[in-house]
């Protein structure tokens, strides 16, 4: 782990923007909840902020202890109550809170304080459930923009994501080139491939063919789809981690004959640890939430609304910017590839940029396990423009 202190106790804060939100499926929000947190203080200059985006089934909850949020109901539970990037934020960490005011927000659609489908509609007085708009990851920056805006943040001293948060990183660099000055992306890419087509069609599938699912409109009836939701995790944590460190972890597992099943017996470790892993996640996350997202992923498209022809002229607008971009060599969600090409547009269009590559056995969660192998570069990157 990284050396520094603890960040110790935090809350949860929520900005409610009483302005519509324009969404780009055509929809409206008339006014929206942004539930965020902050760590370290911002300078009287306001140019030494950090916003960190986090991946698909993150939170705002990047760092110290927070064991409440009422906002999130009885999904924020105890497994989300140290930060998901503690080891990354901090004082003398590599997002060195005595330097930087580092800012995390929950995405819209999301189900820990943002307004999401679980949200109530003004409306009807009740959850929006299926009736909530579909969202695009440049619908999840606009709204974090206007937390920055809140602020009087005119320019991020960086941007910072890993995964899917990567690819709002990405978007908010090209989106609103004026407004960042170092991009952070870890473990991402420029385009959603055709295995994350699949993949993320196939979690779709799990949750929409659960019956509790009920079209979207299921916080009524006292159930959940549960089913579903544990079968789509089940689906995507296989790409989170290498084969090698699941069979590490499974080797932990208890074997036990599962109700679940009415005919089929489990017969490895590796079967138990994965239903293991389907069934702590719906205890901590809205099924809702998860296809809201997903579908976001699913139509992430840099080029799209921007006017420009290709990725070069488009990164063209992002010179003043300097990259540091993180490839994982075992990680089989966003493999290595993805990174490359990347870095190779990049350069192409006049953009400062390097590119590390973390060798690791954790596959695709190395960004969340592994500071120590991180911390080195990261901190160079943020102490180079300063």
């Amino acid at each position: 782990m990284s050396s520094g202190g603890d960040i110790g106790e935090v809350a949860t804060q929520i900005l409610r923007v009483e302005r519509p939100l324009q969404l780009e499926s055509g929809g409206v929000l008339p006014a929206f909840d942004v539930a965020y947190e902050t760590y370290g203080e911002l300078n009287p200059a306001r140019d030494n902020a950090i916003l960190v985006f986090h991946a698909m089934t993150g939170s705002q909850h990047a760092a110290g202890v927070n064991r409440s949020v009422p906002e999130a109901g009885g999904l924020w539970n105890q497994e989300c109550h140290e930060g998901w990037w503690d080891g990354f934020i901090g004082p003398g960490k590599a997002l060195d809170t005595d330097k930087f005011f580092v800012i995390a927000a929950n995405s819209l659609g999301g189900c820990y304080g943002t307004t999401g489908p679980a949200s109530i509609d003004p409306a009807t007085g009740q959850p929006f459930g299926s009736t909530f708009p579909r969202i695009t990851l440049p619908d999840i920056v606009a709204s974090q923009m206007a937390l920055l805006d809140t602020f009087g943040i005119l320019c991020l001293h960086a941007a910072v994501g890993a995964s899917v948060g990567g690819m709002l990183a990405l978007t908010l660099a090209t989106r609103h080139p004026d407004r960042v000055r170092t991009v952070i992306p870890i473990s991402t890419g420029l385009e959603v491939t055709p295995l994350q087509r699949i993949l993320n069609f196939e979690q779709a599938f799990a949750v929409e063919a659960d019956p509790d699912f009920r079209g979207g409109d299921y916080y009524a009836h006292g159930c959940r789809p549960d089913r579903g939701l544990a079968l789509a995790r089940m689906i995507a944590h296989k790409t989170f981690i290498s084969l090698r460190t699941l069979t590490e972890r499974a080797r932990g597992e208890v074997m036990r004959a599962d109700t679940e099943f009415s005919s089929y017996t489990l017969s490895s470790p590796e079967e138990s640890y994965m239903l293991h892993q389907g069934r702590k996640f719906v205890e901590r996350f809205d099924a809702n939430s998860y296809l809201r997202i997903l579908e976001a992923w699913q139509r992430f498209d840099l080029l799209a609304g921007s006017g420009a022809k290709d990725l070069e002229e488009l990164f063209s607008r992002c010179r003043h910017q300097r990259y540091l971009t993180f490839s994982i060599d075992s990680d089989v969600s966003f493999y290595p590839e993805e990174q490359a090409a990347m870095v190779e547009i990049l350069k192409s269009a006049g953009v400062p940029t390097v590119r590390m590559t973390v060798h690791s056995t954790k596959g695709h969660d190395s960004f969340l396990l592994e500071p120590e192998l991180y911390t080195p570069m990261l901190v160079y990157a943020l102490e180079a423009v300063r």
